[in-house]
């Protein structure tokens, strides 16, 4: 097949600028093929090659004594004792799911599992976060469901709990939804898999399924924004079959244990191209490709095409040759195709044959490791004005408790989670629905607790604040369950960098999430960036997700319990009563103004570090966020069935957002002891009332719990199902 001619629109259409192609041009000498030229895209798209964000990626605290493998690599490494690491991260599949939201949710799901397999660790646990545009918009029902049935269609398959999450919704998703997918295995810590490959000679080898055309240009696609060629791009997204994929799993690591692996990559964004090129890369190494040899489920492929493909439930390996009939046995047994492809070179070269012809002849270092940086021109957010509190009508707290729990937004997402499994592998202890997930670490006394928080409004109004206060969030929804957080990863949701207001978003969250990450002792091992999120020029909220993971040592560290009768509510931390940019403000009277709540680190980890070393007086326990006490004191006592009376009626200090706080629940002789402790441990904390009875009462105000709990559990159902 004849090769196109290189032109400005083909090169345009790579999402190449034409000071790139330039640098192609200086770089080989030479007009790339078009093979080059696909793999040049491929590499240097900002999906893969980070060319806006890497500047100020580099600035994230990522190391720690947990810390075993940083940022790089497939997923990030943190010790957990006992020879055992947890092995997790975020990655995000926004575009392909807003394309075709089934395929493309369930191959995000996919591709976030098979980065933990790679590297030797069993899948555990899974999350996801979600932000969609408005309810009433003409596209958000079908994404729902989409979304929704493509990560539980994929997750439920293969076979890993899904333990929790978020979902939300605003007008700014309109055109873009967010769908980020974390996973989390376990493995021994000395039995890590990495993907640097190293020997030369060494055999190159294709595992999994069979290459198709699906997902040609994928990573390109999701560096770009979208407009009304959108239909164009469907065949961009890529198919999963979760069945493959389990069985690709079983395989890789049974074929770890014979000792065959060099090094692994998962086939991800940018497939063949990207896995080998950063194998080479990692280990000073060339790579040389034989494209008759990659196992192919269409015919007539080209080069371009096996190159480009994201076809799912694949993997590359540099494998020991003595090993090689033991290792190919592995997959025979689990059907699943065992090609060599290739080798390892001493040259500095990424040479593809096809064909017996060369399709393209590359300086393999300088491919992966001069894609473009740029040091894009940013504009800080300007400040955003104080919300005068008396601009805020007063009314019914009740009213304004059934107003948030009647959204969307806070109503109970049992409609969602109960498509997925959340108990398979049986050592679910927490579900989805109240705070942090839990699952026990088998066989040992051990738990593992995990969240994912960011709240999107208050990064628009402030991203140093924002950032940092999703971590902060992300600190106490683990602290809650009584888990030490030990690490964190990102997935950086934001518009297009190349505008100075955007790209002053993203700078903004990243300090402020470094600044975080560091206080709370959190380091950020792994992520993802997603750009150009947006349409027709409309941006997406700021969205800097922050998945993190906590260690619970014994069961008796482990704050679950649910509050009951006759339990005294104590507030933990301060409350100044801060309305600006509130859920409050948002669902009931429709306004984003003032600024994010201050973020004071110092008070967070103090009252955190409280909660944990007093554990054992300390019956149940949220962390207060959006809706403050109100909505906070609700969900506690909804999922008990118990009433809860809140002392005040007071709107600010219901509603209010202050960080660094919790709601406690315990009997009355547990709370003097904890007002002791905190008054030695210079701690606010505050009655503020009981839980009794079944009514929700706030003051003299007060409604049935009956009926507000059948607003909470029914809403999203209603508005969505």
């Amino acid at each position: 097949m004849t090769e196109p001619a290189i032109t400005e629109d083909l090169i345009e259409a790579h999402g190449l600028k034409p000071d790139e192609y330039q640098r192609i041009l200086e770089i080989i000498g030479r007009e790339p093929s078009f093979t080059e030229l696909g793999i040049f895209s491929a590499m240097w798209n900002e999906h893969c090659s980070y060319k806006s964000s890497k500047k100020w990626l580099r600035t994230l605290p990522t190391e720690g004594p947990q810390v075993i493998c940083g940022p790089g690599e497939n997923a990030g490494v943190i010790d957990i004792g006992d020879n055992q690491a947890v092995i997790f991260k975020m990655e995000s599949h926004n575009h392909p799911s807003y394309i075709e939201p089934y395929q493309g949710a369930a191959t995000g799901v996919g591709g976030i599992l098979r980065d933990v397999f790679t590297m030797g660790a069993r899948p555990i646990a899974a999350m996801n976060s979600l932000s969609f545009g408005a309810v009433d918009h003409h596209k958000t029902r079908q994404l729902v469901h989409g979304v929704v049935e493509g990560i539980g269609g994929y997750g439920n398959c293969f076979g890993v709990p899904t333990v929790g999450g978020e979902v939300r919704f605003d007008p700014a998703y309109n055109g873009n939804c967010l769908v980020n997918a974390f996973a989390a295995g376990l493995a021994d810590a000395d039995k890590i898999f990495y993907s640097a490959a190293s020997g030369v000679g060494m055999p190159v080898v294709y595992l999994g399924a069979k290459t198709g055309r699906d997902g040609v240009g994928g990573a390109t696609m999701a560096s770009a924004e979208f407009d009304e060629t959108i239909e164009e791009k469907r065949p961009t997204v890529q198919v999963g079959d979760p069945f493959t994929e389990k069985r690709l799993m079983e395989a890789t690591l049974e074929l770890m244990q014979t000792g065959a692996v060099i090094s692994i990559q998962d086939m991800g964004a940018a497939g063949l191209t990207c896995s080998a090129v950063e194998m080479g890369d990692k280990g000073g190494l060339g790579v040389k490709l034989q494209l008759d040899d990659v196992p192919q489920r269409e015919e007539n492929m080209t080069a371009y095409e096996m190159m480009l493909s994201e076809s799912q439930e694949r993997m590359l390996m540099v494998l020991r040759p003595e090993k090689e009939a033991e290792a190919r046995a592995v997959f025979e047994k689990w059907d699943l195709d065992f090609a060599i492809v290739g080798e390892t070179i001493a040259e500095d070269r990424f040479l593809i044959l096809h064909g017996n012809e060369v399709k393209a002849d590359l300086p393999l270092a300088t491919l992966s490791g001069s894609a473009p940086e740029y040091d894009r021109p940013w504009e800080a957010t300007a400040p955003a004005e104080p919300l005068d509190a008396a601009t805020v009508p007063g009314i019914d707290p009740v009213d304004g408790l059934r107003a948030l729990i009647s959204s969307p937004n806070y109503a109970a997402k049992q409609w969602i989670y109960e498509q997925y499994d959340t108990m398979v592998m049986a050592d679910t202890v927490r579900t989805p629905g109240f705070g942090a997930g839990v699952i026990r670490v088998h066989d040992t006394g051990k738990m593992l607790a995990f969240t994912s928080d960011v709240t999107p409004r208050y990064v628009k109004a402030n991203p140093a604040m924002g950032g940092k206060q999703a971590v902060a969030e992300a600190y106490r929804n683990l602290t809650a369950v009584g888990a030490t957080p030990l690490a964190s990863t990102d997935n950086l949701n934001f518009g297009n960098p190349e505008k100075p207001e955007i790209m002053g978003q993203f700078v903004g969250a990243i300090k402020g999430i470094g600044e975080a990450v560091a206080a709370l002792d959190m380091p950020i091992v792994s992520g993802n960036v997603s750009l150009y999120n947006e349409t027709d020029g409309a941006a997406i909220l700021p969205t800097p997700t922050i998945a993190a993971v906590g260690l619970i040592k014994t069961e008796d560290d482990a704050i679950l319990g649910l509050p009951r009768d006759g339990h005294v509510a104590l507030l933990i931390g301060d409350t100044q009563g801060h309305l600006g940019q509130s859920a409050l403000l948002a669902e009931v009277f429709n306004r984003s103004e003032g600024d994010a709540p201050t973020v004071d680190l110092a008070a967070e980890k103090r009252n955190g570090d409280f909660i944990r070393a007093n554990h054992a007086l300390i019956k149940s326990c949220t962390d207060l966020s959006d809706g403050g006490l109100a909505l906070a004191a609700f969900e506690m006592a909804e999922a008990a069935g118990v009433g809860i009376h809140i002392d005040t009626d007071d709107m600010a200090q219901l509603f209010g957002e202050d960080q660094a706080r919790y709601l406690v629940a315990c009997n009355f002789d547990e709370a003097e002891a904890l007002m002791v402790a905190a008054g030695q441990a210079g701690v606010p904390i505050h009655s503020v009332g009981r839980f009794t009875g079944d009514q929700v009462s706030f003051g003299a105000s007060s409604a049935p719990l009956s009926e507000l709990s059948a607003t909470y559990r029914g809403a999203f159902e209603e508005a969505l199902g």
